[in-house]
């Protein structure tokens, strides 16, 4: 359907900003400052219509757009009085078991500060199924003649309540909507209640779930309904494999039949008979190495024994103690393969900023983890990559890193005490590329397996003696649409 373009803010996200994620924690304090929301004003901004809030939730309900059609007939009788818009139409979808105990607290806010339809639990209600009945009963009732119908999807926004995982989750669906040429897309707001929060900190709603929450959930619709749009970079990501290798995927990774390499980077050597493919989409980060190992392992110990993560802080306490345990600090083996450089089994091949041919560039041999990155926060709001100086970005032949530029940042970590002062930015990251486009290989030989994450999701890779495994990442020809929360 037809609508006006989105006003889009002039700033974008850079790698500056990491530093004003991590500030927010002040904002988190004191629950936003600033002047009062009036909460009956506010309510009344982002309502949306009760015939067509409870029709979109029906038509959800239902998975059918055509069983609400009584909703719009009584809205639009003959002598009905026309439905009025609401100014700022705002749609929540809240991960309940994120942020602790708040989690249902925080739900029980927003349905109070809104139509109790506007908020979505997403353990009862997924992304995909409200772009495909909410939105789409939107859709219908405005081909049919219902201007409030048409000005709330022109107008609505989004928010979402939760971790990076959430956050991305509702993003990719949201972008399905660009697929099928259903413009606009909504704008997402974002209120924290993860661990990490790296998305939220790159665009201005903060690292951590407001102490004063009540009133900050007021702010922050606020600033959903009001705020500056600005655009995020999405990368696709593809695995091909030799075919017959047993893998359990995270949520992100999902099989395909369709997937396929670059065609304009040939392959040295063979390929196998039959190949396994796998596609996912990252808004974050993608790794290869040390620490996904880690983060693999961790992720394994907190689903055995849920009892020792119980919060933000003792996930990360944790974290640190299978850090050390798992070598990532301390290699004392170094004939053991696992603990060997990544130069070992993988190759990298990139197209560098301003060039469309592929290239290969060379793994430092102490580098024992890879990671390329989107965002300007990494690993609760740090900046890895460093602010770089104008005469060491041209002497790299790199670019200013912003995430809606169309590059990705790859640099290398080398161990746990090198990483830990990365992370406290005493020193940057080994810059290795920055790049539009990426092809890792890589080929077992003593290697059995190697550990790779997407946004924070790990996996365990199995790699093959006699056939290269690729993974090849490329940007989504699409951004997302983000409201900017500062």
């Amino acid at each position: 359907m037809g609508s006006p373009e989105l006003t889009t803010t002039d700033f974008s996200t850079s790698r500056n900003t990491a530093a004003s994620g991590r500030s927010s924690v002040i904002d988190s304090i004191w629950g936003c400052t600033g002047s009062t929301i009036q909460k009956d004003d506010l309510r009344k901004r982002i309502t949306i219509p009760e015939y067509l809030r409870v029709a979109m939730r029906e038509a959800i309900q239902n998975k059918d757009v055509d069983s609400v059609m009584r909703h719009y007939d009584m809205a639009n009788a003959a002598r009905a009085e026309p439905p009025q818009p609401s100014e700022s139409p705002i749609i929540v979808f809240i991960n309940a078991k994120s942020g602790g105990r708040h989690g249902p607290e925080l739900k029980a806010r927003l349905q109070d500060l809104m139509g109790e339809e506007q908020v979505f639990d997403l353990s009862a209600v997924k992304p995909n199924e409200f772009v495909q009945y909410g939105l789409s009963c939107l859709e219908k009732f405005a081909a049919l003649g219902d201007t409030c119908a048409k000005e709330t999807r022109e107008k609505i926004r989004v928010v979402a309540a939760g971790g990076d995982g959430t956050v991305g989750w509702v993003l990719g669906c949201l972008g399905e909507l660009k697929r099928q040429d259903r413009d606009p897309v909504p704008p997402t707001g974002i209120i924290p209640l993860g661990t990490g929060n790296d998305l939220s900190r790159s665009f201005g709603w903060g690292g951590s779930f407001p102490f004063n929450w009540k009133t900050a959930t007021k702010r922050i619709l606020d600033r959903v309904a009001n705020g500056p749009i600005c655009h995020l970079d999405s990368w696709n990501l593809v695995i091909s494999m030799p075919a017959g290798e047993a893998m359990e995927t995270p949520y992100s990774l999902k099989t395909s039949d369709c997937a396929s390499l670059d065609q304009e980077l040939e392959i040295d050597g063979e390929l196998p008979e039959k190949s396994s493919y796998y596609q996912g989409v990252f808004y974050n980060y993608f790794s290869i190495g040390m620490d996904a190992q880690v983060a693999y392992g961790f992720h394994h110990l907190r689903n055995e024994k849920p009892y020792l993560a119980q919060g933000p802080l003792s996930n990360k306490l944790i974290y640190s103690g299978y850090s050390c345990k798992q070598g990532w600090f301390f290699a004392p083996c170094s004939s053991d393969p696992g603990l060997r450089g990544l130069n070992n089994i993988l190759r990298l091949y990139v197209k560098k900023v301003n060039s469309s041919k592929w290239e290969q560039v060379p793994i430092p041999s102490s580098v024992r983890s890879i990671v390329t990155l989107n965002l300007p926060s990494y690993g609760s709001g740090r900046n890895p990559w460093g602010n770089l100086k104008p005469e060491y970005l041209e002497k790299k032949g790199f670019v200013e890193a912003h995430a809606d530029d169309g590059y990705v940042e790859i640099f290398g970590l080398k161990h746990g005490w090198h990483a830990s002062m990365v992370m406290v930015e005493l020193i940057s990251a080994k810059h290795i590329a920055q790049a539009s486009a990426i092809r890792f290989e890589l080929r077992g030989g003593e290697w059995k397996e190697a550990y790779m994450q997407v946004d924070g999701e790990p996996w365990k890779q199995p790699m093959n003696k006699e056939f290269s495994t690729f993974v090849e990442i490329k940007r989504v020809p699409f951004q997302s649409a983000m409201v900017h929360g500062e």
